[in-house]
């Protein structure tokens, strides 16, 4: 068993399983607006719609003809159009299109502008404005986005760890071991053999939400579910923790940058 830190244990939103198939995509013009969604045929009595980091997801009962569920979404439409439009305004440039300076990416929740300049050894320093990049191969896009990949995972490991280590003193004798992962569906997960991941997307968040989420994932040490008892264990560690729950929100479009 493991308990993970997905997107529905953040903020309610997320895609979960149901009964069904996989899905078929499709596309419907609401308010003029071409709108692609998933139907999925399921065990249900009505129609659901959610709308998340994957888009506009729709289960249905498989009697419910097509006209019916497009006459659903069209009674919906304002609501979707909102709902979509507030997520697409949640994307942010995570990493650079174009590894080449005056290109944006994201670190420690800041936007940083990327500045790359050609040097014998190869060197990464960030300040307020910029994320510099030293590199002899600098007109080489692939070679300096490699070597800022690495960087960005060395320093999840360098910022998570300690934070790691000290909630861990407070609720174990025995440190856990700590991975990073490449989820798209989570910000961190701990299993019942007391490991945890996390993942290196972390480095882009504001640091006092990585903390949350190290936080949470180091509670379920002691409570491997997502009782009142375990939300209490995340409070002890991280007091205040709703408002970075909450505010997590607004950054779980990362997972699938």
């Amino acid at each position: 068993m493991r308990a993970l830190l997905r997107l529905r244990d953040i903020f309610g939103r997320g895609l979960g399983r149901e009964e069904g198939d996989e899905g078929s995509l499709r596309r419907i013009v609401l308010g003029g607006v071409d709108v692609e969604y998933r139907l999925v045929r399921v065990r249900r009595r009505s129609i659901g719609m959610q709308i998340g980091l994957s888009g506009l997801a729709v289960r249905a009962p498989r009697w419910v003809s097509i006209r019916d569920i497009e006459a659903a979404l069209t009674e919906r439409a304002p609501w979707i159009l909102r709902s979509l439009a507030e997520w697409r305004a949640r994307q942010r440039n995570v990493l650079p299109r174009q590894w080449k300076t005056g290109e944006p990416i994201l670190y420690l929740g800041r936007e940083l502008a990327l500045s790359v300049h050609p040097a014998r050894k190869k060197e990464i320093n960030a300040d307020l404005l910029n994320l510099t990049v030293l590199h002899p191969a600098a007109q080489d896009e692939q070679q300096v986005a490699a070597f800022v990949a690495g960087w960005l995972r060395e320093e999840a490991v360098r910022l998570l760890t300690p934070h790691v280590a000290e909630f861990a003193s407070r609720v174990t004798p025995a440190p856990p071991t700590m991975k990073l992962s490449n989820a798209r569906s989570e910000w961190g997960s701990c299993n019942q053999r007391g490991e945890i991941r996390l993942n290196w997307r972390l480095v882009h968040l504001p640091p006092h939400l990585a903390v949350y989420i190290v936080a949470h994932e180091v509670a379920h040490l002691v409570e491997l579910n997502h009782s009142p008892r375990f939300w209490s264990q995340v409070e002890a560690l991280f007091p205040g923790h709703a408002a970075a729950r909450r505010a997590l929100d607004d950054w779980t479009a990362l997972l699938e940058a």
